[in-house]
């Protein structure tokens, strides 16, 4: 019997390394322990206490809060992607096409002729469907005439050869 294996199944859920807190989590509080050390070095301890409270507090709201079930920097970043693009989009046909030809004329594509093939008429079609249901044994009154001619000039080239040979001696 093969060995079995244990497959993960929880692999979008991250390592916690202190408890309930993870290393993303962890590092982003981090940073801003030290941007708050370095503003309390560089201002006033009034103006500090805001700044501090506002740095802390949006790290910890990056660092802890979800929306969806989703860490909220995916969140701030679909919402940054979904403000760049246009609300509607439009087709423009006449754009769509100047920038075909501008790519044509980049390249220097070469116009294939197109081969208009002509309609099968409903008579060709049945002979068609014939000729497959026969397995090749039906023969349309086409292409039977069309095998007498080939066979009459095989024969006529033929009887030319075996005459040629009768003509020259050896």
């Amino acid at each position: 019997m093969p060995s079995q294996f244990v497959v993960p199944q929880f692999i979008d859920v991250e390592d916690k390394i202190l408890g309930p807190v993870t290393i993303r989590q962890f590092t982003i509080m981090m940073i801003a322990l030290v941007v708050g050390a370095i503003e309390y070095k560089l201002l006033n301890f009034a103006v500090f206490v805001p700044i501090a409270i506002i740095t802390v507090g949006s790290a910890a709201i990056v660092a802890f809060a979800r929306v969806n079930g989703r860490p909220i920097h995916f969140f701030l970043l679909s919402f940054l992607q979904t403000l760049r693009r246009p609300p509607q989009r439009v087709w423009n046909k006449a754009a769509y096409i100047s920038g075909v030809q501008e790519v044509k004329e980049v390249h220097e594509i070469i116009h294939e002729e197109v081969k208009v093939k002509s309609e099968v008429s409903e008579s060709r079609l049945r002979d068609l469907s014939l000729l497959i249901n026969t397995g090749g044994v039906y023969r349309t009154d086409d292409d039977f005439f069309a095998d007498q001619v080939a066979e009459d000039q095989m024969k006529k080239k033929k009887t030319a050869g075996q005459e040629a040979g009768k003509e020259s001696p050896l």
